[in-house]
């Protein structure tokens, strides 16, 4: 892949439609497109202003193509940093193909994934981790992903890890400075302030790297197992909180044998529900699968709900004992998971029966206990509102910086790595030709982070995953 010929890919969806854009960035773009377009102005695009729009035709010889808008930017002011041309034509599959093939015939080639935001990147329009933030608002399904997208593209996240970067940068140099001074003995770099410096970036590395725990599932959705013993309306409360029939709901006792899965939106952040198969003894193969299923599942999940049928408990005895029981060891098996008890069927129970539960309820510790009715959905709201709060959301609603990409998150977890051999060294009062080179490694993978430092390989990793087209 070359960076300095001219590329061209529908920027739209693939499939018919309204509208459809096709985009050209290059040295030729300009070109190109004046090649196959015919303002009805009379006017070529190459003698137009950037940021301007102009109506035309698309025309392979004689042959008219297509009607369409030509929008022009002119290097450096585009997306990509080139000469960029859009033409915003009709969404038939045959136009678009056309008009595609007639750019390749006069000298463009097909872009290839990513490859204009790759170009944006090559062009210091934006740096790496902004660039991957274009995958991500593109990705984005809530309110809570979208901001997170956002917040990282606009450069919020890259800017605090330059700011660090740079800190470290000019301590660095004075530390080498001083090498060539050895014989001297002089200090150039003030260990008090370096000091401060180290335990800020040590500080900060912490927050952002404990962050990350927060913007994964914000950004990827919540996942929530609801488990219990069959026929407790597991299913039922599925259909509840996705307000359509989803699962099958039946009296008979083992109906979900493999997991239903569906996600929504609660307070613009994404849950993934997950219906499991009833918890209990039994001898049918299909059935036990889906159990062994049901126990991978909470694994997986950041929150489990355990629903139990109300009527159970509020009548009391041993069955009442034995759900206790149950409770208890999905929270000694688990114990880092947050776990949501609820009691269900409660649109069933009297006003004694009500107390009774109450009192019952009030000896599971470390949870959080809900009474409700899947079938008539009392109690919905309150389940709703009680996973929202699990949510760390504040940081998001203050605009502070949250990591939500793994490959951050990595680099984030070796920089702090280093960063504390700094500080050793600066314990047992090392020598600044040996404190140096922790130092290079820190700064090594700050500057992979937005960038700064990349190769072929990681570049193709990460740009691999764009659509065409962007």
């Amino acid at each position: 892949m070359t960076h300095t010929d001219t590329i061209v890919a529908l920027a739209t969806p693939a499939g018919a439609g309204a509208i459809a854009i096709i985009r050209l960035s290059g040295e030729q773009a300009l070109d190109i497109a004046s090649s196959v377009f015919v303002s009805v102005s009379g006017k070529k695009l190459s003698q137009q202003k950037t940021h301007t729009i102009h109506l035309g035709h698309i025309k392979d010889g004689d042959r008219v193509v297509d009607e369409v808008l030509a929008s022009v930017f002119k290097n450096p002011n585009s997306y990509t940093g080139e000469d960029v041309v859009e033409f915003s034509c009709h969404g038939s599959n045959y136009i678009q193909q056309e008009i595609i093939q007639l750019c390749l015939r006069k000298g463009a080639r097909m872009a290839q994934a990513g490859e204009f935001t790759l170009r944006a990147f090559l062009n210091g329009k934006m740096d790496l981790s902004q660039a991957e933030a274009v995958a991500d608002l593109i990705a984005s399904d809530s309110e809570a992903s979208h901001q997170l997208a956002i917040q990282q593209m606009r450069g919020g996240f890259s800017s605090e890890i330059k700011a660090l970067r740079e800190q470290l940068l000019n301590f660095a140099s004075l530390i080498e400075l001083e090498l060539d001074f050895a014989e001297e003995d002089v200090e150039f770099a003030n260990r008090d302030e370096f000091q401060a410096l180290i335990s800020k970036i040590t500080h900060v590395l912490k927050r952002l790297i404990d962050s990350f725990a927060t913007g994964n599932v914000l950004k990827n959705g919540i996942p929530v197992a609801i488990v219990g013993e069959p026929n407790v309306g597991k299913s039922t409360l599925l259909n509840a909180l996705l307000n359509e029939e989803r699962a099958i709901v039946s009296d008979i006792a083992g109906t979900t044998r493999d997991t239903i899965e569906d996600e929504i939106t609660i307070g613009g952040v994404g849950f993934r529900f997950i219906d499991t198969a009833g918890i209990r003894e039994t001898t049918d193969t299909i059935e036990g699968l889906g159990i062994q299923k049901t126990f991978q599942k909470m694994e997986q999940a950041q929150v489990v709900i355990y629903l139990f049928d109300a009527t159970v408990i509020s009548n009391g005895g041993e069955k009442s004992q034995s759900v206790l029981q149950e409770i208890e060891k999905v929270k000694n098996k688990f114990p880092q998971k947050t776990l949501v008890v609820i009691a269900n069927k409660v649109d069933t129970l009297s006003e004694e029966e009500i107390k009774k539960l109450q009192v019952s309820l009030s000896a599971v510790e470390g949870s959080q206990t809900i009474s409700l009715s899947a079938k008539t959905g009392q109690g919905v709201e309150t389940l709703k509102n009680t996973l929202l709060n699990f949510v760390n959301t504040g940081a998001l609603r203050n605009n502070e910086t949250i990591v939500t990409n793994s490959r951050h998150y990595d680099a984030l977890l070796k920089a702090l790595e280093e960063i504390q051999k700094v500080q050793a060294g600066i314990d047992a009062n090392l020598s600044g030709d040996l404190l140096a080179i922790d130092i290079r490694q820190a700064l090594y993978h700050f500057g992979e982070i937005t960038g700064e430092i990349s190769n072929d390989d990681l570049l193709g990793n990460i740009f691999a995953n764009f659509c065409i087209g962007k």
